[in-house]
């Protein structure tokens, strides 16, 4: 039986907390907020999408950062095992579209109890992570070669770990003194939820490199006054095409949504996932208001309503083609005097708004801030930690799972799934972990 410390009691805190107390070991949850796992309550627009019902494979392409490193926690602890766990926590679950996964009640409450049950043998002390305890280990004795080293050609020898994680000092003072520490602390998205960003601290005590951490899953900011004229306006059934510097990274249908800063809703949440550094490249978003109907499609639909609305003026004959609050904004862009009549609008004015709503063009400026962001992307390198058992390299009995570590993916429910193999892993490592210290 190992002494495990958890920092962190969020979607993988709480899951490596019941994991690791079903195997027999003594577990401490450390959680520096009065209620723990409030970041759950805010997934999925509160009804907490807790996974994709996808296999493996599947799973990996929606990775965004990192895939290859979840090869073997996603291949142990899959979606279908995700939702088996949740039901045998009694939560029923729907799959919706994109084969999102939801619990039947759309109450991302019933999530956030199921997995307080699920870690509910555990000790959940309400304190912060001040420090790292860490301890020098010895350097390793080098054991003799049977075969004579080429001293033209020597071999380069791995450096193991140089410390051991004996421990946590909370920011009450206390020592809290464990054979396993996993630090689970999430990003710095959501920081009234509790991610404050404390555990990239406490990997960079242990000498580990962090990948600077920016908003991802994240409304886009743009200067472009007709966004705030249409501030609310949700779309649903359109096709958002983001641009890099002229070149279309991403393509998507769904629903999206403007802002009084730009644009925002699931379409615009999964293009942000794309952006690359903003100071060097130029971005902006095309919007297509009919992806159902190619351009002459469109243009004959056009024809057929102006000729029912031949007497009204432009904005009245666009009543069956946009919403209330975009037709006066699509005429002012469209450069027609408002007064013109429906019978009066020339072959060229139809082509021209044919190309306005199959090619909306909304500039993006820079990405949301990162309170409002889902997740993070960056963070704790993976190239230090230990695929398989999510160990450090850096010091031995030291632990990362979840947001804190450099691995995101698209919206879907990918994320709670990476936070909840990953702390899968650790559990179901401890033993092996814990015997070689």
């Amino acid at each position: 039986m190992a002494r495990v410390l958890i920092v962190g009691a969020g979607a993988a805190g709480l899951m490596a907390a019941g994991a690791a107390v079903r195997q027999g070991h003594q577990v401490t949850v450390l959680e520096h907020m009065d209620k723990p796992a409030q970041k759950i309550l805010v997934t999925g627009k509160g009804r907490c999408n807790v996974t994709n019902d996808c296999t493996a494979e599947e799973f990996l392409h929606h990775v965004r950062t990192n895939p290859r490193f979840l090869f073997s926690s996603l291949g142990a602890f899959p979606p279908a095992k995700t939702m088996e766990l949740f039901e045998s926590l009694g939560v029923e679950l729907k799959v919706e579209r994109g084969r999102r996964v939801f619990p039947v009640s759309d109450k991302a409450e019933e999530i956030r109890q199921a997995l307080l049950r699920y870690a509910q043998d555990a000790e959940l002390v309400h304190d912060g992570a001040r420090k790292l305890l860490l301890e020098e280990l010895p350097p390793e004795a080098e054991e003799a070669s049977a075969v004579p080293e080429n001293p033209r050609h020597p071999k380069k020898k791995k450096a193991g770990p140089a410390l051991r994680c004996i421990g946590v000092r909370g920011t009450s003072g206390r020592e809290y003194r464990a054979d396993a520490v996993l630090v689970a602390t999430g990003g710095v998205s959501y920081p009234t939820t509790g991610s404050t960003g404390d555990g990239y601290r406490l990997a960079r005590q242990a000498g580990h490199t962090l990948v600077e951490p920016v908003p991802s899953l994240v409304s886009l900011v743009s200067h472009d006054p007709d966004c705030k004229k249409m501030m609310g306006l949700a779309l649903k059934n359109v096709t958002l095409t983001l641009f890099e510097d002229g070149k279309d990274i991403f393509e998507e249908q769904g629903e999206m949504l403007f802002t009084h800063f730009g644009i925002s809703g699931p379409l615009t949440l999964s293009a942000s996932s794309h952006l690359g550094d903003m100071k060097k490249h130029k971005y902006h978003a095309e919007i297509d208001l009919k992806p159902a109907l190619s351009e002459e499609q469109l243009y004959d639909r056009i024809t057929r309503d102006f000729a029912l609305l031949a007497n009204h003026a432009a904005q009245g004959a666009l009543v069956k083609l946009l919403p209330a609050s975009m037709q006066p904004v699509m005429v002012a862009r469209w450069g027609i005097d408002p007064a013109t009549k429906a019978n009066q609008i020339t072959r060229e004015q139809k082509r021209e708004l044919v190309r306005l709503m199959k090619h909306w063009n909304v500039p993006i400026d820079a990405r949301g801030d990162l309170a409002h962001a889902v997740i993070t992307s960056g963070g704790v390198s993976v190239r230090e930690v230990d695929p398989r058992t999510m160990q450090s390299k850096k010091a031995l009995g030291l632990y990362f799972a979840g947001e804190v570590l450099d691995v995101d993916a698209y919206t879907g429910g990918y994320n709670l799934q990476i936070a909840f193999c990953t702390a899968q892993s650790f559990a179901r490592n401890l033993d092996e972990t814990s015997q070689s210290r």
